[in-house]
């Protein structure tokens, strides 16, 4: 007899026992939790490398479509200049390309010359294909080009290195065209 009465007893005990449910909430979402921390932190250094090649591809245009005549002392100071604003990423992982293309009568964009900081220069005379808008005959524009290749601190494992990429064009300033002597 004493045994029907116990029984009822623990486990309405046990039902109205709570000590240990927040460690059991806990262990529920804690991972969650953890993983929306990451993944935010992720994202948001993500949103700051693609800024910085934009800000990058930006500046460099800028920079170049200021001149009328560059030397390739002034290449180098500009493009390491750029690769600067990449930082805290590290800038060996960033391609620079900066063009001064010659649009001719047809509205074809021509390389006219090209430099590089860590990548591959376009080569002279190469067709370059341009928004139609830009595309006024008889003209000269500046292209940036500008990659990155970002490395998720976290999630790599997932994603693997990515390539952020941006472009930029700008027409000359105080020229019609931009001289590039070789010196």
């Amino acid at each position: 007899m004493s045994e029907t009465v116990r029984r009822p007893s623990i486990f309405r005990r046990f039902r109205r026992d709570s000590r240990g449910v927040s460690a059991v909430e806990f262990a529920m979402l804690a991972p969650l939790m953890i993983t929306l921390y990451l993944g935010c932190t992720e994202i948001s250094d993500g949103v700051g490398a693609t800024r910085k090649v934009s800000l990058t591809a930006a500046t460099v245009a800028n920079l170049t479509a200021q001149e009328s005549a560059l030397t390739n002392a002034q290449m180098t100071t500009i493009l390491n200049a750029s690769a600067a604003i990449v930082s805290p990423y590290n800038a060996s992982k960033l391609k620079i390309v900066v063009s001064a293309l010659r649009i001719d009568a047809n509205g074809t964009a021509t390389v006219d010359w090209s430099d590089t900081k860590n990548g591959v220069a376009r080569a002279r005379n190469s067709t370059v294909t341009i928004p139609a808008a830009l595309a006024i005959p008889n003209s000269y524009i500046v292209l940036s080009e500008v990659s990155f290749a970002y490395t998720p601190v976290v999630g790599h494992t997932i994603t693997g290195t990515i390539n952020l990429s941006d472009k930029m064009f700008m027409a000359p300033r105080q020229s019609l065209t931009i001289a590039r002597t070789v010196s």
